[in-house]
C-alpha cells in the first residue's frame, strides 16, 4: 500500500468532507494528508485553516495546544496561531487557501499546489463538490423569483468543471464528488446537468477507455461498498444509514482511476457498528438552556412568565378539547418551569458528567477528553409568540410522534401569514424527534430556527450552534470561525465528517487491495473494519 495519499479538497466549505478523510488512522499512521483545500468565503476558511493548524499541531506534538483549549473554553481571546507554533501555522497557511475556483489566479495558485502534493505523496486523493445552490429545489425555485434569472447564465452551474480541470491534471488514484439530489434533475437548454458531468467526466478518456470508473457507495446487511450504478439515483447516499443521526441525501459519486478498478474495485469493509443514531443520542447529554427572547426584557422571570402563559392556556384548550395526552403534557412542561428555582442559562459551557468516556455510538466520535468545557452552545432570541409555537411543536412531537403540520397548530398560535393554509408551510415549525435522526440540517437554520425545535418542551428554543454541529458529526473539538449566523451556515453546507470518514475508510480498502494486485480477503475486510 502506498505510505501516504495526498488530498486536494475543492469548495471545501468548513472541511467536513476533509476531515473524514484525515481523521482516518492505520496502525498510528493518517494514511490520508490534506495538500491543499479551496474555499472562498471567509469565515468558512478561516475554520479551515484552524482546523488545519491544530491537525497539524497534533502531528508534532500528539495533543492540542494548551492555548486552544483556553480558547475554545472562553477563558481567553484568540491567540497569535503563529507564537504557539509557527511551523504549524504555516502548514496550515498553505493546506487551507482562500481562493475562489473559476478565477485565473486561483487556478495558477491551485496548480502549484497540485504539482507539490504529487510530488510529495505516493498518490494522490481529489474530494469536494461545487455549491449546491444552482442544483438544489430549494435554489431553483428561489432563482424563479428574480425576473432576469436564466440558469445557462449562473456559473455555478458549471463550476464542476473546474473540479473536472483539476481532476484531470492531478489523475488521483480517485475521487469523491459530493452534492445534493437536486443535482440529478437539474438541467440547463433542456439538458440534465447530471448527463453534461458525465460527458466531461468520459472525456477524460486516454482512447482505449474511460480513465476513471463510477462507482456509488451502497451498504447492505451492515456491509459498505462500492457498487456499479444503474441508474443516477443509485448514487444517493442517505447518511442515517451510516450511523449519522440525521437524515440527509446526497448524491455521493466515487470515481476510481481504472488501473486501481480493474483490481480494487469490488472491495468491501464493514462499518462501525453504531447502528441507527438518533437526536437524543447526539446531544441528549448537552447543558441544558433556554431560549432567549428578541424583544423586550430577556430577564429568566420574564422568559419564565411568557412559557408558563402558553404552557397554561395550551393545557386549558387541549382540556376543553378532550386531548388529555396534551393536556396532560402541557400542564407538565408547565410544572417543570415553574418548579425551577433557578432557571437555565441562554448559554452553557458545562461538560456533561462522563464526558469522553463514551467507547461506543456517536458520542464516542464527537467527545474528547482533552477539552474542558463545550463551545458554541448558547441560544437565538425568539418572539414571545414563538416560544408558544415551539412549546406547542415539541409537546405535539412527543406525545404522537412526529412534528405537527401547520393544521394541528391551534388558532391561538397560527402566525398572520397569508399562505398558512395554503400547505406551502406545512411544516414551517418542525420539531427534532428525539427518538429519530434528525431531519437534513441546511443552510437555512441560520434564519429563524424554526425548522430546528429542540425536542424538550421546557427549553422552548432551536438548535445550537454545537447540537447541529453534532448532528453533523462535526467532533466538539471542532471550532467555527465568524459569527453565529456564518457558523450555522457552515455547518448546515458541510457534509457529515462521520460519514466521510467511512468513504476514505472503504477507499483505503480498495487502495489497499489494488496496490497488492487483489481484492483483499473477508477476513482482512473485517479485520481492518473493526482496528
Amino acid at each position: 500500500m502506498p505510505s501516504s495519499f495526498g488530498v486536494v479538497d475543492l469548495f471545501a466549505g468548513p472541511g467536513g468532507l476533509g476531515e473524514g478523510f484525515a481523521s482516518l488512522n492505520e496502525n498510528g499512521k493518517a494514511p490520508f494528508r490534506i495538500g491543499i483545500s479551496v474555499e472562498k468565503e471567509p469565515s468558512a476558511h478561516a475554520t479551515l485553516r484552524l482546523r488545519a493548524f491544530l491537525r497539524e499541531y497534533r502531528r508534532l506534538h500528539g495533543r492540542l495546544p494548551r492555548q486552544f483549549l483556553e480558547f475554545h473554553a472562553g477563558q481567553s481571546a484568540e491567540p497569535d496561531w503563529v507564537s504557539v507554533d509557527k511551523a504549524a501555522w504555516t502548514n496550515a497557511s498553505m493546506e487551507a487557501r482562500r481562493l475562489e475556483l473559476g478565477d485565473v489566479d486561483a487556478a495558477i495558485e491551485i496548480d502549484k499546489a497540485i504539482d507539490h502534493v504529487k510530488s510529495t505523496h505516493d498518490d494522490t486523493i481529489l474530494i469536494g463538490g461545487p455549491p449546491c445552490q444552482a442544483y438544489s429545489l430549494v435554489g431553483r425555485a428561489r432563482a424563479k423569483g428574480k425576473r432576469d434569472y436564466k440558469p445557462e447564465e449562473d456559473e455555478r452551474h458549471f463550476l464542476f468543471r473546474e473540479y473536472i480541470r483539476v481532476l484531470d491534471r492531478l489523475r488521483p488514484a480517485a475521487f469523491v464528488m459530493e452534492n445534493v439530489k437536486g443535482m440529478l434533475s437539474s438541467t440547463v437548454e433542456s439538458r440534465l446537468v447530471f448527463e453534461m458531468l458525465m460527458e466531461d467526466l468520459s472525456s477524460l478518456g486516454t482512447g482505449r477507455g474511460a480513465l476513471y470508473e463510477l462507482r456509488a457507495v451502497t451498504i447492505e446487511r451492515g456491509i459498505i461498498k462500492l457498487s456499479e450504478a444503474v441508474r443516477p439515483t443509485d448514487f444517493v447516499v442517505r447518511s442515517e444509514d451510516f450511523g449519522v443521526p440525521q437524515r440527509r441525501h446526497r448524491v455521493i459519486i466515487i470515481g476510481l482511476r481504472a488501473d486501481i478498478a480493474s483490481h480494487g474495485g469490488r472491495a468491501t469493509a464493514e462499518i462501525p457498528g453504531t447502528g441507527k443514531q438518533t437526536v437524543a443520542d447526539a446531544i441528549a447529554n448537552l447543558p441544558i438552556v433556554r431560549s432567549g427572547l428578541s424583544r423586550g426584557d430577556d430577564s429568566p422571570e420574564r422568559w419564565r412568565t411568557v412559557v408558563l402563559d402558553a404552557a397554561d392556556r395550551l393545557h386549558r384548550l387541549h382540556k376543553d378539547e378532550g386531548s388529555k395526552s396534551l393536556a396532560d403534557a402541557f400542564r407538565d412542561a408547565g410544572k417543570v418551569v415553574e418548579s425551577s428555582e433557578s432557571l437555565p442559562p441562554r448559554g452553557s459551557r458545562l461538560l456533561p458528567d462522563g464526558y469522553g468516556r463514551s467507547k461506543n455510538g456517536i458520542r464516542s466520535w464527537l467527545e474528547n477528553p482533552e477539552l474542558t468545557a463545550i463551545a458554541q452552545h448558547e441560544t437565538r432570541g425568539h418572539m414571545d409568540t414563538d416560544l408558544g409555537r415551539y412549546l406547542f411543536s415539541a409537546v405535539h412531537g412527543r406525545v404522537n410522534g412526529r412534528s405537527p403540520k401547520a393544521t394541528d397548530f391551534p388558532p391561538i398560535l397560527r402566525p398572520d401569514h397569508r399562505n398558512w393554509h395554503t400547505g406551502v408551510f406545512a411544516d414551517r415549525f418542525r420539531v427534532q424527534l428525539a427518538n429519530e435522526p434528525s431531519t437534513t440540517i441546511t443552510s437555512h437554520i441560520s434564519k429563524d430556527g424554526h425548522y430546528f425545535i429542540h425536542p424538550d418542551p421546557t427549553q422552548c428554543r432551536s438548535l445550537s450552534v454545537r447540537e447541529a454541529a453534532r448532528l453533523q458529526t462535526f467532533p466538539d473539538d471542532y471550532l467555527f470561525q465568524g459569527n453565529r449566523t456564518e457558523q450555522y451556515i457552515q455547518v448546515g453546507n458541510a457534509v457529515p465528517p462521520y460519514l466521510a470518514r467511512q468513504i476514505a475508510h472503504l477507499l483505503l480498502r480498495v487502495l489497499d487491495g489494488a496496490s497488492s494486485g487483489r481484492s483483499p480477503s473477508r477476513s482482512e475486510e473485517l479485520s481492518a473494519a473493526v482496528s
